[in-house]
């Protein structure tokens, strides 16, 4: 399988005109411009994310929040990570894929912002934008690395992830000694990263200049003749990957939300905590690189589903177990199994798509449910861990997570198509 098949274009279904080649080869004159600017966007991919878990206790007791109300702070960007998905693809065929990704990380900043003015409803408001912002960026991304860069898929998908990746750590490590530096202010240390966000931005400002001739001149592909879209939302498999990529995301997202409060709640220190969440981001690299790579070699990709369920739940159960003295392993078993299970719900939804277009329309259903269904996960686990005062009964749902995405992802891992 070659590797640019991996990548899923928001613009698949529009055909350039000449006008439109014509500013896509004066942008490609200017590959470094081009390559300063994507690792930038990716870098902003989880920062938003991963700045606010070290720091999740210090804001609930500054607006006096539940359990409950906190784990909303990390669920509504997810939630709207799903919704955003819904019309990335259309922002791109209307209005070109470099404005609207300078747009999103305009409104990244933007949402980081809002999120640290004094107000329960800014910080809620502020995480809608952020998720928003996040999902245009999630979706045209990859789009725009198989559109510009067909020859290098491989090599520039390595730089996308690594960059986003290597943002998450770098946030998750530097948001307490932030806090500090800034006089004990989460406020101040959120909303430093609100730069990144404007730098990347400035960055895609000559992109969207050079490439300003080609927006409106796209026609619509039309579908072959006697060759109607089928439709994947009536096909069982497309609904079991779906749901892989899904419950893969809900176990991900609960330890973006909790995995440094599970740590406090056991007597670690708030910075020791982020380190390891930050270790945590850093390891998934390994996962997501090598998984993928042995899955495109595979006729079916169950002996990998099984591989990463089982780390994850592993990695879980130490948690439960032996939280703070085995902290540094458990940390390391998820990252691989977390980075290993988006990998591979990724690689299958090209897998089990029998044509390009169908894979575009099954990586929008997967993203949109998937999203949607990931947010709960945060939420739920705060108003269990409120209900009964510990993490064993959270943790053990999430087990049962795990027992379920083991039971899709066999399903959707079978050598059939949609």
């Amino acid at each position: 399988m070659e590797a640019d098949r991996l990548l899923l274009d928001a613009e698949a279904d529009v055909r350039p005109s000449p006008q439109g080649r014509a500013a896509r080869r004066a942008l490609l004159a200017h590959p470094v411009v081009l390559l300063v600017g994507i690792v930038l966007a990716s870098l902003n991919m989880r920062a938003a994310l991963a700045s606010v878990s070290p720091l999740v206790g210090e804001i609930s007791e500054a607006f006096g929040l539940s359990s409950t109300a906190t784990s909303l702070v990390t669920s509504v960007p997810v939630l709207f990570l799903g919704v955003g998905a819904l019309v990335a693809p259309w922002l791109a065929r209307r209005f070109g894929t470099e404005p609207v990704l300078l747009c999103a990380l305009l409104l990244l900043g933007v949402g980081i912002l809002v999120r640290v003015i004094p107000s329960v409803t800014a910080l809620y408001g502020g995480g809608v934008l952020v998720g928003t912002a996040i999902a245009l960026l999630n979706v045209l991304m990859p789009g725009l690395i198989k559109r510009d860069f067909p020859d290098k898929a491989a090599a520039m998908t390595s730089v996308y992830t690594g960059a986003m990746i290597a943002g998450a750590t770098v946030v998750a490590a530097a948001s307490v000694p932030l806090e500090k530096a800034f006089g004990d202010s989460w406020e101040a240390s959120l909303a430093f990263w609100s730069l990144l966000a404007a730098v990347a931005a400035l960055a895609w400002l000559p992109q969207v200049l050079i490439a300003r001739g080609r927006t409106g001149h796209e026609v619509r592909v039309p579908a072959a003749a006697g060759q109607p879209a089928k439709s994947v939302w009536r096909s069982p498999l497309a609904w079991q990957v779906t749901l892989f990529m899904g419950l893969q995301s809900l176990w991900s997202y609960v330890l973006i939300a909790w995995m440094p409060t599970i740590f406090t709640d056991h007597g670690m220190s708030r910075a020791t905590a982020g380190v390891i969440f930050a270790f945590n981001n850093l390891i998934q690299v390994a996962g997501a690189f090598g998984v993928p790579l042995l899955a495109g070699r595979m006729r079916s990709q169950r002996p990998l589903i099984a591989l990463v369920t089982s780390l994850v739940a592993a990695g879980y159960v130490g948690l439960m177990v032996a939280p703070v003295s085995g902290a540094w392993l458990w940390s390391a078993v998820l990252g691989v199994g977390q980075g290993g299970a988006v990998g591979l719900a990724l690689t299958l939804i090209v897998l089990r798509s029998g044509d390009a277009a169908t894979a575009a329309r099954l990586s929008g259903m997967a993203q949109t449910v998937g999203y949607l269904l990931a947010a709960v996960g945060p939420l739920a686990a705060g108003a269990v861990y409120q209900a009964t005062g510990g993490w064993t009964v959270p943790i053990s749902l999430v087990l049962c997570v795990c027992a379920a995405a083991l039971t899709v992802g066999l399903l959707a891992a079978r050598d059939r198509t949609v």
